[in-house]
């Protein structure tokens, strides 16, 4: 007996092969690529087929924005994935991000169950149903488990979670993989999370804070046959520990499948053989049908994207996202200024968060807004001392590497496993200088506001977003306890009441933080 286990992860929404950064794209990604590659393993298959989607999939695109933002139901975006007929999915940490009613009208539209074991509700026990089970395809009992990263309250809005709290997904494990053991012939995991540590060597890729505990599971609990796994948007097919592992990236753009070699005993069958490998869709044209039912949805959403919301006076297009981190870029200055005038707060904190955006050009859309600033940030105002601004400052200037010819690099570290240039904030309403060519926390150099020293105990109004302001990112300076008001507004919505009200907006800088090689 054959058994073909296929996944996808982090889809994100991105049901056509389109960032919607202009027409008519064709990037190597996307549900409905996904769908064909499913349809052909379907055909090939020489026994049953166990479907998982390992969660993250009603927010992160353009056209999941529309529907939250204008239709306030994802309940079409669903239609897709029922369309694939997956057995079970998983819920990931950013299927909270537009609150629990929105997540719920998302479970309800499924035609499959949705199960997290370790997200529970004041009962202790799972909130969305089950959180396992055992499935029978074919005559093979398949045991189930389903767990969602429990840091999600590190990231989130309080209210987006109200009633529930997040057990650690070992700990979930080892209650529940004995009991699927007892009852099934194999056993799968799928995890909404990755890996906090080398595959090969067991060494710390990252701080242990729980995030992800995708090693723990395969190097601590017996039992586990296959382990699905995402979060990180990493490409990942292999054997660790004798369980096989898979994690297909993100948007689409690889289907992850195991192939499972059973033989059937006195007492049910046994795993022999099992081979992990992805998928890419690169090749691969959308499903034709499903293409031909969702263009009126994507037609629709082209058509708000090209929305014109202001203009431009001077340039702020993003050639070189590095030196954007450099030195003061149109662009930041602007997002600083929104975030500020929506406070009142006189400091503000924010990132370019991928090296995908291009900024604006002369004309700003809706498409200008949301691909640029991708993710439903709202934010929160926080009081803090002048020596925890500068232990953030210290935090983000560590994205920095002096390189063997001088020159101004990446710290590996916010590279690997993967990218979080997310992570390193530039500040608007100080002024303050990094010095790369001095040690990781001690390379802020200088630091003043209104060309006065901020001295360690001075209090400061300080805006970012809600996932910084709550620590996420590692930046223990900053907690929920610190903030003292909030603007519950998504932060495109911002941008786009800013420009509304100053439609011709200035592209300049100031020029208040330098990085240098060498300050004296």
């Amino acid at each position: 007996m054959e058994l073909t286990i296929l996944e996808t992860s982090d889809l994100h929404g991105y049901l056509f092969p389109t960032t919607y950064q202009e027409r008519d794209m064709n990037e190597p990604f996307g549900i409905l690529k996904a769908a064909t590659v499913f349809k052909e393993e379907l055909r090939k298959a020489n026994g049953p087929v166990f479907v998982v989607e390992n969660g993250d999939y009603i927010q992160g695109s353009s056209l999941s924005y529309y529907l939250a933002k204008q239709r306030k139901d994802p309940s079409e975006l669903m239609q897709a994935l029922n369309a694939m007929e997956y057995d079970v999915g998983v819920l990931g940490n950013h299927s909270f991000n537009y609150g629990l009613d929105y997540l719920k009208k998302g479970i309800a539209a499924a035609n499959f169950p949705v199960m997290s074991a370790n997200i529970l509700n004041a009962q202790n026990k799972p909130a969305f149903g089950k959180g396992y089970t055992v499935f029978e395809k074919e005559g093979v009992k398949i045991g189930f488990l389903g767990l969602t990263t429990q840091y999600i309250t590190q990231w989130e809005h309080p209210k987006h979670y109200a009633g529930l709290h997040f057990q650690s997904a070992v700990e979930c494990a080892k209650e529940i993989v004995p009991l699927l053991r007892e009852e099934a012939d194999i056993v799968v995991v799928s995890y909404h999370g990755g890996f906090e540590r080398d595959l090969k060597t067991g060494e710390p890729t990252e701080t242990l804070t729980g995030e992800n505990e995708g090693y723990q599971l395969v190097s601590e609990l017996p039992g586990i046959d296959v382990l699905l796994t995402g979060h990180q948007h990493r490409t990942i097919a292999e054997i660790v520990n004798g369980v096989a592992v898979i994690q297909p990236s993100d948007k689409g753009s690889y289907v992850g499948k195991v192939t499972v070699e059973l033989d059937k005993g006195v007492n049910g069958y046994k795993v022999v053989v099992m081979t992990p490998s992805l998928i890419s869709v690169k090749d691969v044209k959308g499903d034709e049908t499903l293409c031909r039912h969702f263009e009126p949805l994507h037609q629709e959403v082209e058509d708000w994207l090209d929305q014109t919301v202001g203009v431009v006076d001077g340039d702020m297009r993003i050639t070189d996202p590095h030196q954007v981190r450099i030195k003061e870029h149109p662009y930041i200055e602007l997002i600083q200024k929104v975030q500020m005038d929506a406070t009142g707060a006189d400091i503000s904190g924010t990132a370019l968060f991928n090296n995908q955006g291009i900024g604006f050009g002369n004309t700003i859309t809706t498409r200008d807004i949301v691909t640029n600033y991708i993710y439903p940030n709202t934010l929160a105002v926080l009081c803090i001392t002048g020596a925890d601004l500068r232990a953030a400052l210290e935090q983000s200037a560590g994205y920095f590497a002096l390189e063997s010819d001088g020159t101004i690099g990446v710290n590996p570290d916010f590279m690997e496993p993967k990218p979080q240039h997310y992570n390193y904030d530039m500040y608007e309403g100080i002024e303050y200088i990094v010095d790369v060519a001095k040690p990781i926390g001690s390379r802020i150099v200088d630091l003043t506001k209104d060309g006065k020293a901020i001295l360690d105990d001075e209090l400061l109004e300080v805006v970012t977003n809600q996932y910084r302001a709550v620590g996420g990112g590692d930046y223990s300076m900053f907690d929920g306890t610190k903030i003292v008001r909030e603007v519950t507004t998504d932060m495109s919505e911002l941008i786009g009441e800013y420009i509304k009200k100053n439609p011709v907006v200035d592209a300049t800088v100031n020029d208040n933080f330098k990085v240098v090689v060498g300050s004296e």
